[in-house]
């Protein structure tokens, strides 16, 4: 049996992500290869080459790779199917994309948001919102997954010397093309990967007071920003902070939930975070259920306190 990893890069660096299904990928069993498809993304192949656990790295390089369109990349995921009894894809916005495509051209199931591999071709994943945990058995040959990343800790970046092998780019489909992006630039960690998140609910009444209250222990903390699915309908914060089942999954090292609820929709998203602070004035909130440390509090009065003790 052999795994294969479609990466995520920018074409010079391999994304964390990438690290996370690299371990997902070894507990399926047998060698685990890598597939690098990009636009002169020679650097990203050999920084996936010195992934450890990685036996080997297949390198495919085309214009039309630049931007991970789906439909370019499935095609080469497919030109190359045949090798491998796994095909592992971080369960991210790109991923989600080409894994359905993938599997529907290979006539297998696909099971998504795995967090768990109890054998080669068992599997756990989430159902209910987190509430409940399906085993899954693939009875197909070839076994496509996406991998929540949250659930497996991060293959070391170095370490590792696989061969990097050239592999024929499949010509460009045609089907899409990438017109452009606006990208928001921020001195913050990224969501997924930040190690510290303070995160806002609907209590927090207004943008303005979003910014006022949670920007300055951020900035204390060093810590992204993040919000309820609330917070974010009622325009309080943009889309890309909404962390939660229809969001961002997320698993920092300290999450500080303000004036969050805790539905079930946020708590899918946030609740395998290693710390969890909640503050809020209502005692029956359900976010108290899955905090470590809770301050029954208004979060008006409680934050600039607490950020006036850091």
């Amino acid at each position: 049996m052999t795994a294969l990893v479609i990466a995520e890069h920018d074409n010079a660096h391999i994304k964390p992500a990438t690290l996370n299904t690299v371990t997902a990928a070894a507990q399926c069993g047998g060698d685990v290869h890598v597939l690098v498809a990009g636009a002169n993304a020679g650097e990203a192949a050999r920084a996936a080459a010195q992934i450890a656990g990685v036996a080997k790295v297949i390198h495919a390089d085309g214009a039309h790779f630049e931007h991970g369109l789906a439909e370019n990349m499935a095609a080469q995921v497919l030109a190359v199917a045949s090798n491998y009894s796994h095909i592992l894809f971080p369960a991210t916005a790109s991923g989600k994309n080409i894994a359905p495509r993938v599997a529907a051209r290979l006539d297998v199931g696909q099971v998504s948001d795995v967090t768990k591999v109890d054998s080669p071709d068992t599997f756990e994943r989430p159902i209910y919102a987190g509430n409940a945990i399906a085993t899954v058995q693939s009875t197909d040959s070839v076994k496509v997954l996406t991998v929540r990343t949250t659930a497996f800790d991060p293959a070391a970046a170095t370490g590792g010397s696989a061969q990097v092998e050239t592999a024929s780019a499949v010509a460009d489909s045609g089907k899409s093309t990438f017109m452009g992006s606006e990208i928001a630039r921020s001195d913050r960690p990224e969501l997924t990967a930040a190690k510290i998140i303070v995160s806002g609910g609907r209590a927090m009444g207004s943008s303005e007071k979003f910014n006022e209250v949670l920007t300055p222990l951020a900035d204390k903390l060093g810590a992204a920003l993040g919000a309820s699915r609330a917070a974010v309908d009622a325009g309080y914060a943009p889309n890309d902070w909404q962390v939660g089942q229809t969001g961002k999954i997320v698993a920092p090292q300290l999450y500080i939930a303000a004036g969050i609820s805790g539905a079930i929709q946020h708590l899918a998203g946030m609740k395998d975070s290693k710390v969890i602070v909640a503050i809020n004035k209502d005692p029956e909130a359900p976010i108290f259920s899955v905090a470590d440390y809770g301050l029954e509090a208004d979060l008006f009065v409680a934050v600039p306190e607490l950020i006036k003790a850091l």
